[in-house]
């Protein structure tokens, strides 16, 4: 599989590069450098779909290093019980 990147200006003046690329893998589109959208193949999409993954397999994919991922902090307050 491959991964190729387009900037979102590359994919306004080249969509058809852009469409034959997402034959091979993803296409990321970045705005200002950073990625924004994927474009895939129908059947990429339809193989996905029909995948029920976990976050870590997720997480394990090409490209997922780019994706801001924060798990908030859990507010947990101890309490003494009641007897």
């Amino acid at each position: 599989m491959t991964i190729t990147t387009f900037s979102s200006r590359e994919l306004n003046q080249d969509v058809g590069r852009a469409k034959r690329a997402a034959k091979t893998g993803p296409v990321f589109i970045t705005d200002r450098g950073k990625p924004a959208h994927v474009l895939l193949s129908i059947e990429e999409y339809q193989r996905l779909m029909q995948q029920h993954r976990s976050i870590a397999d997720a997480l394990a994919q090409p490209g997922a290093e780019d994706i801001a991922f924060e798990i908030p902090r859990a507010n947990v307050q101890p309490r003494i019980p009641e007897f």
